[in-house]
Protein backbone atom coordinates (compact mmCIF):
# COMPACT_ATOMS: atom_id res chain seq x y z
CA UNK A 1 0.00 0.00 0.00
CA UNK A 2 2.70 2.31 1.24
CA UNK A 3 4.25 1.73 -2.45
CA UNK A 4 1.49 2.68 -4.48
CA UNK A 5 0.97 6.10 -2.53
CA UNK A 6 4.68 6.48 -2.91
CA UNK A 7 4.08 5.80 -6.63
CA UNK A 8 0.68 7.91 -6.99
CA UNK A 9 2.97 10.88 -5.01
CA UNK A 10 5.76 10.52 -7.07
CA UNK A 11 3.90 10.64 -10.42
CA UNK A 12 1.73 13.74 -9.61
CA UNK A 13 5.06 15.88 -8.43
CA UNK A 14 5.90 14.64 -11.64
CA UNK A 15 3.33 15.71 -13.15
CA UNK A 16 3.01 18.97 -11.66
CA UNK A 17 6.59 19.77 -12.55
CA UNK A 18 6.48 19.08 -15.97
CA UNK A 19 3.30 21.52 -16.01
CA UNK A 20 4.84 24.22 -14.12
CA UNK A 21 8.19 23.96 -16.30
CA UNK A 22 5.82 24.15 -19.41
CA UNK A 23 4.17 27.05 -18.10
CA UNK A 24 7.63 28.73 -17.44
CA UNK A 25 8.85 28.49 -20.58
CA UNK A 26 5.65 29.32 -22.93
CA UNK A 27 5.84 32.37 -20.87
CA UNK A 28 9.59 33.10 -21.15
CA UNK A 29 8.25 32.60 -25.43
CA UNK A 30 5.71 35.19 -24.97
CA UNK A 31 7.51 37.89 -23.27
CA UNK A 32 10.41 37.17 -26.37
CA UNK A 33 7.73 37.68 -28.95
CA UNK A 34 7.01 41.01 -27.40
CA UNK A 35 10.31 41.74 -26.60
CA UNK A 36 11.33 40.87 -30.30
CA UNK A 37 8.15 42.99 -31.73
CA UNK A 38 8.72 45.51 -29.51
CA UNK A 39 12.37 46.06 -30.79
CA UNK A 40 11.29 45.30 -35.05
CA UNK A 41 8.42 47.23 -34.75
CA UNK A 42 8.59 50.05 -32.53
CA UNK A 43 12.25 50.72 -30.54
CA UNK A 44 14.65 49.81 -33.62
CA UNK A 45 12.86 51.88 -36.15
CA UNK A 46 12.41 54.68 -33.55
CA UNK A 47 16.10 54.59 -32.69
CA UNK A 48 16.78 54.51 -36.25
CA UNK A 49 14.77 57.61 -37.90
CA UNK A 50 15.81 59.31 -34.01
CA UNK A 51 19.51 58.84 -34.85
CA UNK A 52 19.09 59.80 -38.82
CA UNK A 53 17.33 62.77 -37.75
CA UNK A 54 20.17 63.63 -35.47
CA UNK A 55 22.55 63.71 -37.89
CA UNK A 56 21.10 65.12 -40.92
CA UNK A 57 20.24 67.77 -38.60
CA UNK A 58 23.80 68.35 -37.63
CA UNK A 59 24.79 68.17 -40.90
CA UNK A 60 22.05 71.29 -41.99
CA UNK A 61 23.42 72.86 -38.96
CA UNK A 62 26.95 72.64 -40.26
CA UNK A 63 26.33 73.51 -43.15
CA UNK A 64 23.88 76.16 -43.18
CA UNK A 65 24.79 78.00 -39.93
CA UNK A 66 25.53 81.59 -39.55
CA UNK A 67 29.30 82.42 -37.92
CA UNK A 68 29.17 81.39 -35.01
CA UNK A 69 27.38 77.81 -35.34
CA UNK A 70 24.11 80.24 -34.74
CA UNK A 71 20.97 78.80 -36.08
CA UNK A 72 19.33 81.69 -38.84
CA UNK A 73 16.05 81.45 -36.64
CA UNK A 74 18.09 82.00 -33.37
CA UNK A 75 19.65 84.80 -34.86
CA UNK A 76 18.87 88.56 -33.91
CA UNK A 77 18.95 89.19 -37.89
CA UNK A 78 16.09 87.09 -39.24
CA UNK A 79 16.83 84.53 -41.72
CA UNK A 80 17.33 85.95 -45.57
CA UNK A 81 15.46 84.79 -48.28
CA UNK A 82 17.84 82.42 -49.48
CA UNK A 83 18.48 80.77 -46.17
CA UNK A 84 14.76 80.31 -45.36
CA UNK A 85 14.50 78.72 -48.95
CA UNK A 86 17.27 76.30 -47.97
CA UNK A 87 15.11 75.45 -44.82
CA UNK A 88 12.33 74.72 -46.87
CA UNK A 89 13.78 72.79 -48.95
CA UNK A 90 15.46 70.48 -45.90
CA UNK A 91 12.28 70.49 -44.31
CA UNK A 92 10.04 69.41 -46.71
CA UNK A 93 12.46 66.91 -48.29
CA UNK A 94 14.16 65.45 -45.08
CA UNK A 95 12.69 66.58 -41.72
CA UNK A 96 9.42 66.42 -42.15
CA UNK A 97 9.22 62.73 -43.98
CA UNK A 98 10.82 61.83 -40.86
CA UNK A 99 8.73 63.32 -38.08
CA UNK A 100 5.90 61.54 -40.08
CA UNK A 101 7.65 57.96 -39.38
CA UNK A 102 8.21 58.40 -36.27
CA UNK A 103 4.61 59.97 -35.30
CA UNK A 104 3.08 56.94 -37.32
CA UNK A 105 5.29 54.60 -35.59
CA UNK A 106 3.80 56.46 -32.08
CA UNK A 107 0.33 56.23 -32.97
CA UNK A 108 0.36 53.02 -35.15
CA UNK A 109 2.46 51.16 -32.38
CA UNK A 110 1.61 52.49 -29.21
CA UNK A 111 0.37 49.00 -27.97
CA UNK A 112 3.98 48.03 -28.30
CA UNK A 113 5.42 50.69 -25.30
CA UNK A 114 7.48 49.42 -22.43
CA UNK A 115 5.00 52.39 -20.14
CA UNK A 116 1.99 51.81 -18.89
CA UNK A 117 1.09 55.67 -20.21
CA UNK A 118 2.03 57.75 -23.17
CA UNK A 119 5.21 59.15 -22.44
CA UNK A 120 5.23 63.23 -22.50
CA UNK A 121 7.94 63.40 -25.06
CA UNK A 122 6.05 61.02 -27.29
CA UNK A 123 3.12 63.49 -27.65
CA UNK A 124 5.58 66.06 -27.68
CA UNK A 125 6.87 64.42 -31.11
CA UNK A 126 2.92 63.86 -32.29
CA UNK A 127 2.60 67.76 -31.44
CA UNK A 128 5.78 68.78 -33.37
CA UNK A 129 5.01 67.25 -36.65
CA UNK A 130 1.49 68.42 -36.56
CA UNK A 131 3.16 71.59 -36.22
CA UNK A 132 5.31 71.42 -38.91
CA UNK A 133 2.24 70.07 -41.20
CA UNK A 134 0.56 73.64 -40.71
CA UNK A 135 3.82 75.22 -41.62
CA UNK A 136 4.20 72.96 -44.88
CA UNK A 137 1.30 73.88 -45.57
CA UNK A 138 0.91 77.40 -45.71
CA UNK A 139 4.61 76.96 -47.44
CA UNK A 140 2.19 75.13 -50.32
CA UNK A 141 -0.10 78.15 -50.42
CA UNK A 142 3.21 80.69 -50.42
CA UNK A 143 2.94 82.10 -47.27
CA UNK A 144 6.51 82.15 -46.15
CA UNK A 145 5.73 84.16 -42.59
CA UNK A 146 6.57 81.41 -40.23
CA UNK A 147 9.43 78.59 -40.54
CA UNK A 148 8.77 76.42 -37.49
CA UNK A 149 6.64 74.42 -36.06
CA UNK A 150 4.40 75.78 -33.34
CA UNK A 151 5.82 72.78 -30.89
CA UNK A 152 9.17 72.75 -30.50
CA UNK A 153 11.31 69.32 -31.11
CA UNK A 154 12.19 67.21 -28.30
CA UNK A 155 15.19 66.23 -29.84
CA UNK A 156 17.76 64.72 -27.27
CA UNK A 157 15.18 63.68 -25.02
CA UNK A 158 13.65 61.85 -27.73
CA UNK A 159 17.34 60.24 -28.96
CA UNK A 160 18.28 59.33 -25.29
CA UNK A 161 14.74 57.57 -24.68
CA UNK A 162 14.86 55.79 -28.82
CA UNK A 163 18.39 54.65 -27.40
CA UNK A 164 17.62 53.61 -23.62
CA UNK A 165 14.62 51.31 -24.97
CA UNK A 166 15.89 50.07 -27.81
CA UNK A 167 19.47 49.20 -25.79
CA UNK A 168 17.79 47.47 -22.98
CA UNK A 169 15.06 45.49 -24.93
CA UNK A 170 18.50 44.15 -26.78
CA UNK A 171 19.62 43.32 -23.20
CA UNK A 172 16.28 41.65 -22.15
CA UNK A 173 16.40 39.53 -25.48
CA UNK A 174 19.98 37.91 -25.13
CA UNK A 175 19.21 37.00 -21.85
CA UNK A 176 16.14 35.63 -22.93
CA UNK A 177 17.55 33.70 -25.68
CA UNK A 178 19.66 32.57 -22.83
CA UNK A 179 22.97 34.80 -24.08
CA UNK A 180 25.15 36.89 -22.34
CA UNK A 181 24.01 40.13 -20.20
CA UNK A 182 26.88 41.71 -20.02
CA UNK A 183 25.91 44.25 -22.83
CA UNK A 184 29.28 44.04 -25.01
CA UNK A 185 27.73 43.19 -28.01
CA UNK A 186 24.54 44.36 -27.98
CA UNK A 187 24.23 47.65 -26.89
CA UNK A 188 23.79 50.39 -29.65
CA UNK A 189 26.65 52.47 -30.39
CA UNK A 190 26.24 55.59 -31.60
Amino acid sequence: MIAVVVTVALTFAGFAVTYLNGLRLAQRQERLARVNRQLSEFYGPLFALAEANARTFAAFRERHARPGGVSPFADATPPTEQESAEWRLWVTAVFLPVLREMRELVIGRADLLREPEMPTLLLELCAHAAGYEITAARWAQGDFSEHLSLVPFPGPELASYARRGFGELKLEQARLLGGGTDGTTVTPQT
